[in-house]
């Protein structure tokens, strides 16, 4: 009479322990997966903070667009060549909340300017190319910005504020 040896041929009971072992790391990563997927921030949490990427090719120069981010509506103004002069032209003295125009601009790309579109006296939003100094005027009462978003004339104590952005290349900016 001869006997098998189990290393020869599989036996029914190695075949049960196989068997056995799968089932518990499937069952056992069924289980840790959405343990694990829960901990993750849900798609509308992500939105709200997440960077944006603008692409600035199809804005003409002397055109404005708006953008939302983190909820903020943000103007994207591509500034003709007066406006830079003007802009760059102003006494520091003349205004209510001094700033000069490099430091609201980046280095390079004078022609774009990027501005939280909420005014500063009470959180109205500004129309863009309007009121006496070629920028943002606020309808609710009268605050006036130029096309550096620097307060000119109004109740607003400050300038329009500049979101945290970054050129990716010479026609696109991620904004946050």
């Amino acid at each position: 009479m001869t006997t098998a040896s189990s290393a020869d041929h599989p036996t029914r009971r190695d075949f049960l322990f196989v068997a056995t072992g799968a089932a518990a790391v499937v069952g056992a990563a069924a289980t840790v997966w959405p343990l694990v997927a829960q901990m993750n921030p849900d798609a509308a949490t992500i939105a709200a903070g997440a960077p944006i990427q603008v692409d600035l090719t199809p804005i003409a120069e002397g055109q404005d667009i708006k953008v939302f981010w983190r909820g903020k509506p943000i103007y994207i103004s591509h500034r003709t060549k007066k406006q830079i002069q003007e802009a760059q032209s102003v006494p520091l003295s003349s205004l209510p909340d001094p700033q000069p125009d490099s430091a609201r601009v980046k280095a390079g790309h004078d022609q774009w300017l990027v501005v939280i579109g909420i005014c500063t006296h009470l959180g109205c939003i500004p129309i863009a190319h309007e009121g006496n100094y070629d920028g943002f005027f606020c309808p609710c009462h009268g605050s006036q910005y130029d096309s550096s978003g620097r307060i000119r004339q109004g109740p607003a104590p400050a300038n329009l504020p500049v979101p945290p952005y970054a050129f990716l290349s010479d026609t696109k900016i991620q904004i946050g």
